[in-house]
């Protein structure tokens, strides 16, 4: 019975959607986490008759024809890209970006990241770099007899040292951006990758035409919005149980089959 393979291609794309939204969720409290929604197609269908042909040699067209559908699969789990809200830290070296934009990241292997994250440090060398240590670009040290740290909206770093009354630069932090955000592959770590969807990053001075600004002392929050995914979450549960059903209602119908005599 195609109701069988049907019944199941159903739970296993609603097992999809509730692995989304559970990581979704996991992830409320992640710094500018971005959430995710599951994306579904149907199958191909079985043209029994198919719709347009002709039902007599004096050419009366089907109006619909018959087609059985196979099914629901997986698309696309496609990232929303919204602005998340922004907390105040009031800690020098955390960073929102208020608009489009992501701080560049020197990985290990020598290749660049990228993250909304900007809970920045500094490293035993003066540099700033995230959690993981990995070094922002392009590449700002802070003196080590620096007593205070100023980030502008345009991302230029100044410091002032001990002993001075005006601030000295020594640096600027410049963002990326790109032509599809949602084709950025994601690395965990609060990291993505460029990749042939994303198209090629475009670089260039926060607060410029394209480019968010800059906030220093707050942090971008997740955009996950806890109602909407419990809710999410119940639908989905509901119609892998009604999915469920339907594999159990064509068991039965097979059983009463058998036991025909």
């Amino acid at each position: 019975m195609r109701s069988l393979s049907i019944g199941a291609t159903g739970m296993l794309a609603q097992q999809t959607n509730v692995e989304v939204i559970s990581n979704n969720i996991a992830n409320m409290s992640t710094t500018a986490f971005k959430r995710q929604r599951a994306e579904f197609q149907d199958l191909l269908y079985q043209n029994v008759v198919r719709p347009g042909s002709q039902s007599s040699d004096t050419g009366t067209i089907v109006p619909s024809g018959i087609q059985l559908g196979a099914g629901a699969k997986l698309a696309a789990v496609y990232r929303i890209n919204e602005q998340g809200e922004v907390q105040i830290t009031d800690n020098k070296l955390d960073l929102a970006i208020n608009g489009r934009g992501y701080f560049q990241v020197e990985m290990p292997d020598g290749t660049t990241s990228y993250t909304r994250a900007g809970s920045l440090q500094l490293n035993a060398d003066g540099e700033i770099v995230t959690n993981n240590g990995y070094r922002l670009l392009p590449s700002i040290v802070i003196p080590p007899e620096t007593s205070a740290i100023t980030i502008n909206n345009s991302g230029e770093v100044s410091v002032k040292l001990d002993g001075q009354i005006t601030p000295t630069s020594v640096g600027r932090i410049e963002t990326a951006t790109f032509a599809n955000e949602s084709g950025l592959e994601a690395i965990g770590g609060n990291l993505f990758l460029e990749t042939p969807a994303s198209g090629t990053a475009v670089t260039g001075n926060p607060g410029s035409a394209g480019f968010g600004t800059i906030q220093q002392g707050a942090l971008e929050t997740s955009n996950v919005n806890i109602v909407s995914e419990i809710t999410n979450l119940i639908a989905a549960q509901r119609a892998y149980e009604m999915n469920s059903k339907v594999i159990q209602a064509s068991d039965q119908m097979m059983s009463a089959l058998n036991q025909m005599r």
